[in-house]
């Protein structure tokens, strides 16, 4: 459960931010800078990048930025010129003299030996990603379950009715059949709730007609399910959305289709037809792959160049469909990304990724492409296709396990997560992320929780502290904060399917303080720049404390987390801000904090934050 206390201030320091690369494009051939923070207490003589061009190492000799070191009391800042010789870039530095002696920095920390490229920082040319993601909040919206309007319609037969106060069922093979009657209309109405709460992008799950409340089981990609609106529904809440200034992203599943939808059948139906090469099928009719084998979702085989048309590739496709007027998403989340165009020796990933980006780019130039990929994504967030994903890796895991409750839980897999304190926290992040452009990261989704997990309220134990601190963590950290709808009141639920419980619309079931506090720090993210585009430096780390500042060039701002609540012991935590590098003009945002002239004290607060301008 305990972790080592670590202190990360007298770390070099460099990541893929504007602050410590240059941010434009240099395409292929063209050079771009790189910076890095050196602090003088852990003082170099000399500091070379190593690149590996075509596979080769290369090795260029940095100089001191003596602009940015006169405007440093603490450190002193180097600076070199990158060719990007090949589409993805990776460099390191090297650092020898002074009192720091031999060390290489690389993305996963500082070490004294030689280490693989894989952690090497990264930059990919000629493949430019939307910058508006990460300036806005994300709300997750589960169809069936956030709003209904009240409309009346005829439930098909698979389907079990189900009035807004029931209790959602687990059964397997239930569940999943009860409709609640949660519609697209009843979003419009109830858009005054995202404005109130501040966020600004919605994300909505498959609206597809299906056998299922979720959806991921396509029976046509030609229409809106009739259950949810229609198409008619779906193009006035998203004029409704634009009205207000809010995005809106659709869901989609390339993995697999539904056993009920059309070009099933008709695959089915002869072996000869052209739908028939859109699935694998061992033996006809009825051998075919299906994802982790379920029956019901029979795997895409993204060999057919029809399929591909028809699907994803070109203005014809479904994925081109619902980017254009009336409905005019603004991107889409690709459902079970990570096995796309996967299965045994057939490996077609990158090139649907890199199609259904083309296809986007072509109607939505600023378009977002967003991967659902619960595991190591990053190499396929290198490879010209999706912009960014769901980040369960580098940063919903680790920050469960620090802040998780007594009970075992785990995350978007079978194994339960261990417990640990926040400097571990700190290692993992910067370990799993290592290798992850910094592009990506900004567009890639970060969650406390979403429709495919337990409810972090429930995770942490209850504990409204830790929660928040959780939330504070979200909407300070890089990258597109997104909430699962319910999670801002204080919604619990301990697995897939409770998780997934009707929003509560009586605010007499709502916590108040969690409420409050979500408006507070997703309105202190819309105020600074440094918490949307700045870059990311550690601090310190204890088991139950983590300091980081993100630094920008309007602003520094530095971010404390405690996840002990009412049970504090010890002492406050105090940082040295100025051999941090970022003393200034501080006062405080958010909690509480005892700061004089070089040291701030942290005391009882889920989150501290000091606007250092």
């Amino acid at each position: 459960m305990s972790g080592r206390p670590a202190a990360y201030a007298h770390l070099p320091h460099h990541d893929g931010s504007p602050t410590y690369s240059s941010p434009d494009d240099p395409g292929l051939g063209g050079t771009f800078t790189v910076r890095v923070r050196v602090p003088d207490v852990a003082s170099t003589e000399r500091v070379r990048v190593r690149t590996v061009p075509d596979a080769e190492p290369e090795i260029v000799e940095a100089t001191i930025d003596a602009d940015r070191t006169d405007a440093d009391p603490a450190a002193t800042w180097w600076t070199a010129d990158v060719v990007a010789r090949n589409p993805d870039v990776g460099y390191r530095f090297l650092l020898t003299g002074g009192s720091g002696g031999y060390r290489w920095l690389h993305e996963a920390g500082v070490t004294a030996h030689d280490v693989g490229d894989d952690s090497d920082f990264r930059r990919i040319v000629g493949s430019p990603t939307p910058e508006w993601p990460t300036d806005t909040v994300g709300y997750q919206v589960f169809l069936d379950r956030f709003a209904a309007s009240g409309e009346r319609r005829e439930l098909p037969d698979w389907a079990i009715a189900a009035d807004w106060d029931d209790e959602v069922l687990s059964e397997p093979g239930v569940g999943v059949r009860q409709i609640y009657g949660g519609d697209l209309p009843g979003i419009e109405k109830r858009l005054d709730h995202l404005e109130r709460l501040g966020v600004d992008l919605v994300y909505l799950t498959p609206f597809f007609p299906a056998r299922s409340n979720h959806r991921y089981d396509a029976s046509s990609f030609d229409a809106v399910d009739p259950l949810l609106g229609g198409d008619e529904a779906l193009a006035s809440l998203a004029a409704a959305c634009r009205a207000r200034g809010i995005r809106i992203i659709g869901d989609i599943t390339l993995n697999h289709t539904g056993d009920r939808h059309d070009w099933f059948a008709a695959a089915r139906r002869d072996a000869a037809s052209a739908e028939a090469d859109f699935y694998f099928f061992d033996e006809h009719p009825d051998g075919y792959r299906a994802w982790h084998g379920v029956p019901s979702l029979p795997k895409l085989d993204h060999s057919s160049d029809e399929l591909a048309r028809r699907l994803h590739d070109g203005p014809d496709s479904v994925v081109s469909r619902y980017l254009r007027e009336p409905v005019a998403l603004d991107g889409w989340r690709v459902d079970c990304a990570n096995t796309t165009g996967r299965s045994g020796a057939d490996d077609h990933h990158a090139r649907v990724g890199a199609a259904t980006r083309a296809t986007i780019e072509s109607l939505a130039p600023d378009g977002w492409l967003v991967a659902e990929h619960c595991y190591d994504a990053r190499s396929d967030l290198r490879s010209g296709g999706w912009h960014g994903a769901m980040a369960y890796q580098w940063f919903s895991r680790p920050l469960w396990s620090w802040l998780r409750g007594d009970a075992p839980v785990a995350l978007m897999t079978t194994l339960e997560m261990p417990r640990f304190g926040a400097a571990t926290m700190v290692d993992a992040m910067r370990q799993l992320g290592a290798g992850l452009p910094w592009p990506a990261r900004q567009a890639s989704m970060t969650m406390l929780d979403s429709h495919d997990s337990p409810r972090f309220r429930t995770a942490v134990g209850g504990d409204r502290h830790r929660h928040l601190t959780g939330l504070a963590a979200l909407l300070t950290m890089p990258g597109v904060p997104t909430l699962f709808a319910g999670s801002e009141v204080g919604v619990e639920g301990d697995s897939m399917d409770t998780c997934r419980v009707p929003f509560p619309w009586d605010e007499a079931d709502w916590d108040r303080e969690t409420f409050e506090a979500t408006q507070q720090l997703i309105s202190v993210r819309r105020a600074h720049p440094a918490l949307r585009h700045g870059s990311m430096r550690w601090l310190d780390a204890t088991d139950d404390t983590v300091t980081y500042v993100r630094e920008h060039e309007a602003e520094r701002v530095v971010v404390h987390l405690d996840r002990r609540g009412e049970t504090r012991h010890g002492d406050p935590v105090s940082i040295d801000l100025r051999s941090a590098g970022v003393i200034g003009s501080i006062a405080t945002i958010l909690g509480s904090a005892d700061i004089d002239d070089r040291t701030a004290s942290f005391g009882p607060a889920p989150a501290t934050l000091l606007a250092i301008t």
